[in-house]
């Protein structure tokens, strides 16, 4: 993550466009470390079943806190400009990353205990204790456990609905800046503004899901989440398709997506964690992290193509694939059920 915002920033310097693209593909092999970030919130040496989901809404917390203070602190640089030809309105925001990274590196070095294995001599133990899960398989039973295909068919639901949350998440963030310009003049300083107000309107009520996580089911929440954030996209189609679309009503359907869709994103994994032996739990977060990756990646190309493909047709897409995810949840609904918490 270091290395890639230094090439970031030394694109402009340089006069050499595809180093923000190797920037971004150096980045993206850092951004493998969100996958531990799962993993810690469903290990069952560290975390019972009834405190995962809990744990995982205070990750979504973080993650909208970033996606909300990113946009602004890249407007705010963009507009002071600095006007130097290597710390500038373009290249500051690579420099600033690679400092935040290079603390974050040495804080977990030096702060960071990881978990130490369970020693073979005390294989017998189960890996939590009766107070958290009721049906905890030794691990040598684990090893050799093999998923029904109700299972199956729940980890692909997951890992269907993980690549949603961030596509359309992934969509927005890279469409608004491009048709707010189009369509309200804003400069990458306002769009910055817009996409950070969403994401800060949604903190209280992220804050609520983390209070009352441990009330609900993960499939209760799962489909809040996708149904708030298919609200907000239904209602952008229909504002597209009268040609209304203001300020007021995109910002609605941002907010509605950016909280829909973060709430839905805390639980795909640890409902996963909730229902297999914790010896698949390294095999379903890289699973569901991939999902994160497919949607992030492929909601930045959609997205910044919304424009030019026609935006009843960006928005079109986004809902189809929602709805096969609905779809998905509605059959498998009974399969679903996990503990709470």
């Amino acid at each position: 993550m270091f290395i890639g915002s230094i090439m970031h920033a030394l694109a402009y310097v340089a006069n050499y466009l595809y180093l923000i693209l190797i920037g971004r593909i150096v980045t993206g092999f850092g951004l493998t470390s969100f996958m531990y970030s799962k993993r810690y919130c469903s290990d069952a040496r560290i975390v019972g079943i009834r405190r995962r989901t809990t744990l995982a809404s205070w990750l979504v917390i973080g993650q909208g806190f970033g996606f909300s203070a990113g946009p602004f602190l890249g407007g705010v640089l963009y507009k002071i400009g600095f006007g130097n030809a290597v710390f500038n309105g373009f290249t500051s925001p690579g420099w600033l990353m690679a400092g935040v990274w290079a603390i974050f590196y040495f804080a977990s070095t030096f702060l960071f205990t990881d978990v130490e294995r369970p020693s073979p001599a005390r294989n017998d133990i189960p890996l939590e204790s009766p107070s958290t899960s009721s049906s905890v398989a030794p691990p040598n039973e684990e090893e050799h456990h093999s998923p029904s295909r109700s299972q199956w068919g729940v980890v692909v639901c997951m890992c269907w609905y993980a690549m949603t949350c961030f596509f359309v998440l992934g969509a927005w963030e890279a469409n608004i800046p491009v048709y707010a310009a189009v369509r309200f003049n804003y400069s990458p300083y306002a769009s910055g503004n817009f996409i950070a107000l969403g994401g800060i309107t949604t903190f209280p009520f992220l804050i609520l899901n983390v209070l009352y996580a441990r009330r609900f089911q993960d499939r209760t929440v799962l489909t809040l989440g996708s149904l708030l954030g298919l609200c907000g996209l239904i209602i952008m189609a229909v504002t597209l398709g009268t040609d209304s679309v203001d300020f007021a009503s995109l910002y609605i359907c941002w907010f509605l997506v950016a909280l829909g869709f973060n709430i839905a994103s805390a639980c795909t994994y640890t409902l996963l964690s909730k229902q297999l032996p914790p010896s698949w739990n390294g095999k379903m977060s890289m699973a569901i992290q991939y999902s994160n990756y497919t949607g992030r990646v492929l909601g930045a190309v959609w997205g910044g193509a919304g424009v030019k493909v026609g935006m009843l047709a960006y928005i079109g897409v986004q809902i189809a694939i929602v709805g096969i995810g609905e779809s998905m949840r509605l059959t498998l609904w009974k399969k679903l059920k996990a503990k709470t918490g």
